[in-house]
């Protein structure tokens, strides 16, 4: 129902506003900083910055929903397993529309098989629209000396007065 309600309708990003996670980690190049007790991701796409929190709290029992969620994070060996729990409603999974309640737990596993190359596998569960969680594995490439550069979705826009008024 959802899926069609949106079929004809342009992504929250279109119209300035986060594409979330994970959408955000599979669509956009993004700059991981790692500090002594969190991890910040920067995406290029304008989101706000993610924080992963590492100093070994566990996630809060009811987090004000967010675009990016509340991500905790632990190393387990050399690999980075993060939790995320606490969105919104107004984000997409995709591209396509497939939707996220606030009952979504994202968990992803980050591991660096040699310098330049990430595995990443994220599962995404949450009851309210999906019967089952489901993982997504990706392949991450480091481009060195690059840059994630500003962007601002407002700045000199002029496609929103021509988007079909729905």
């Amino acid at each position: 129902m959802i899926l069609k309600q949106r079929a004809n309708l342009a992504s929250p990003s279109t119209h300035c506003l986060p594409a979330g996670i994970p959408a955000g980690i599979f669509i956009y190049n993004f700059k991981i900083i790692q500090a002594l007790q969190e991890i910040v991701i920067v995406l290029g796409d304008g989101d706000p910055p993610r924080q992963i929190f590492t100093d070994g709290r566990s996630l809060p029992r009811d987090p004000q929903p967010s675009w990016m969620g509340y991500s905790v994070g632990k190393w387990q060996g050399d690999t980075l397993a993060v939790e995320t729990i606490g969105f919104n409603e107004a984000s997409w999974l995709d591209t396509s529309g497939h939707p996220r309640s606030e009952f979504m737990r994202i968990r992803e596993a980050y591991h660096r098989r040699d310098f330049g190359h990430m595995d990443l596998e994220v599962t995404l569960e949450d009851p309210k629209y999906y019967t089952r969680p489901f993982t997504l594995n990706t392949q991450l490439n480091l481009i060195p000396d690059s840059d994630v550069l500003e962007y601002v979705c407002g700045e000199n826009e002029k496609d929103r007065a021509h988007m079909d008024k729905r």
